[in-house]
């Protein structure tokens, strides 16, 4: 089923900060629970993480309330990130079918910057981002193969 949900970018306290919410809102980390970057696959000539980063948060979803999903991550500025407000937020589309993804980042891309073309991703996904042309970023995340 296709669902939207809120993305959230923090330098360096993804943990501390979902931990608060999970105090606020209750329930389980959902999603596999804590992803974090330790357990990425490098790819082919990709440098390996640094060993303070090892631990930080990769991927981690948190339900509130109406089904909503709150999902974060840890961007620190050693992995080449600067956090900022206006950039710490993405709405995150999962489609339900790789064409429509394609047509809504199609759609939003226009007049905007493709940050991450769509591609297969290690996860098992269909995964891009584009920030539109009034600056809100988009992620598409689509399970369909």
């Amino acid at each position: 089923m296709a669902r939207t949900n809120t993305y959230l970018n923090f330098p360096r306290n993804t943990e501390e900060a979902f931990s608060f919410y999970k105090s606020v809102f209750g329930g389980e980390f959902s999603g596999g629970g804590i992803g974090r970057f330790k357990d990425v696959p490098l790819a082919d000539g990709m440098p390996p993480f640094a060993e303070e980063d090892k631990n930080l948060i990769m991927h981690i979803e948190l339900p509130i309330v109406g089904g909503h999903i709150l999902m974060g991550t840890d961007a620190p500025e050693s992995m080449g990130f600067k956090v900022n407000f206006g950039n710490n937020v993405h709405i995150s589309l999962e489609p339900d079918t790789r064409a429509e993804t394609k047509k809504l980042f199609n759609a939003l891309s226009v007049g905007g910057k493709v940050t991450m073309e769509l591609q297969d991703m290690f996860w098992g996904a269909y995964y891009g981002s584009c920030t539109d042309k009034f600056g809100v970023q988009w992620m598409f995340n689509c399970t369909e193969k």
